[in-house]
Formats: C-alpha cells, structure tokens, sequence
C-alpha cells in the first residue's frame, strides 16, 4: 500500500510524564530520530514501482578502517554505490512520487511537522518462555494445600475420537519478541533541532529499541472538497 509521507527510524529513549491544558498527567514517549539518510530511490522505470530506501545509525567504531568489516560485502558495495557511510538498519517506503528525493539527501524530522497522529512498529520486550497463567492470563487452580493444581494449564487430550489435541490451544511457551504496532499515537511536542519527537502513550520494545514511525494510516486529514 503506498504512503503519502515517508517512514522514519529512531530509537526509544524512555517514558515521561507530562501535564496537558487541563493539568492532568499524560503518560509519554521520548523517540530520538536522528537524520535518516537516502540510500536508494526505486522509480517505476527502473524497478517497477516508486520507493526510497533509507539508511538509520551510521555504523561507528574505535578505529574507522574496521567499518568495513562490519557490514557484509553486498551491503558494502551497495554503500559506496550510494556513496553513504555504512548504515546499521535499512527500510523502505513506498511513495506516490519520488522527485523529491535523491540519493545521500537527509530526511529528519521536519517529514512530520504538520503530522498530528502516527503509528509506531517495534519489537515487543522478550520475556521466554512462560506458563499459561502469565502468557494467557488463565486464572489458575484453588490455592489451597492438597489440591495439586495451582498453576497448570490443564487437560488438552481427547479420547479415542479424534484422538488428539486439537492445534492453536492456549498453552505455555515464547512470549514477546513481536513486532507490534500502535496505531493513532498523538504527536505532544516535535523538536527537529534535537532529533527529538514526544507521543502520548506507550510504544512497544525496551529501551534503545529501534522504532519505525509513520503518518497514522487511520487519523489522515481528510481531502477539502
């Protein structure tokens, strides 16, 4: 599905809490965005569809001439093609026209000034593996002593017919380390000067996580007649 405006990269610095116009407390997040770089425009002629790939977190180490040998030889290449530092983290958008946008141009924050609602996609927080009463908050057994099921998930089996457990049952195993998304985040405060951008409300990952942000599909302005 093309988008009208790009998507950005940033990192998740931590939560806040701020005070709106009628003094109560809003819970927020601090996303820091740096500078996104443009690594590669894809237009219809060349590649079948109109797209700009973007490059986030220039690749720093103790000694520059070992930057190389953190990326892989096609990345490489693919770099100096573009003539680009090498980035850690790539990401494309699909766009209706990309006249604007060339390669090595940088795209901050300035992408979504005028922009009142955003979704953000990250990874959830890891939390392994875990049991029925935490991963599906199943209410668990009596408490009390002898009974011998406190925190189990239960029968699952059949008899003769069919035989088996049926699939897609509720059942302990890996929990988080999902890519979510949360939708209509309303825009607090945007500072292009600091790379930074304050939401309401929560968004998905630990600390330092890498987050994508982009125009809330849902919360679009609509279209003046």
């Amino acid at each position: 599905m093309t988008r009208k405006m790009v998507k950005l990269m940033g990192k998740k610095r931590g939560m806040i809490q701020l005070f709106d116009d009628k003094g109560r407390v809003v819970p927020c997040t601090v996303i820091e965005v740096e500078p996104n770089v443009v690594t590669q425009v894809k237009t219809e002629e060349t590649d079948g569809y109109n797209a700009i790939q973007l490059g986030f977190e220039e690749i720093k180490t103790k000694d520059p001439r070992t930057v190389e040998r953190r990326v892989s030889k096609p990345l490489l290449g693919h770099f100096k093609k573009s003539s680009v530092t090498p980035r850690r983290y790539l990401l494309e958008s699909r766009l209706d026209n990309v006249g604007d946008y060339a390669v090595g141009q940088v795209v901050g924050l300035e992408a979504l000034q005028e922009v009142e609602f955003v979704d953000a996609i990250a990874v959830s927080k890891g939390k392994g593996y875990q049991g029925v009463i935490k991963r599906h908050n199943f209410a668990g057994g009596p408490a009390s002593h002898g009974s011998g099921f406190h925190r189990h998930g239960g029968s699952t089996g059949m008899r003769s017919t069919p035989g088996r457990c049926l699939p897609r049952q509720k059942m302990a195993g890996h929990m988080g380390s999902e890519q979510k998304t949360i939708q209509n985040l309303r825009v607090v405060s945007v500072d292009a000067a600091e790379n930074i951008i304050v939401v309401e409300g929560s968004v998905p990952g630990a600390r330092d996580g890498l987050v994508f942000i982009s125009p809330a599909i849902k919360r679009q302005p609509r279209a003046k007649k």
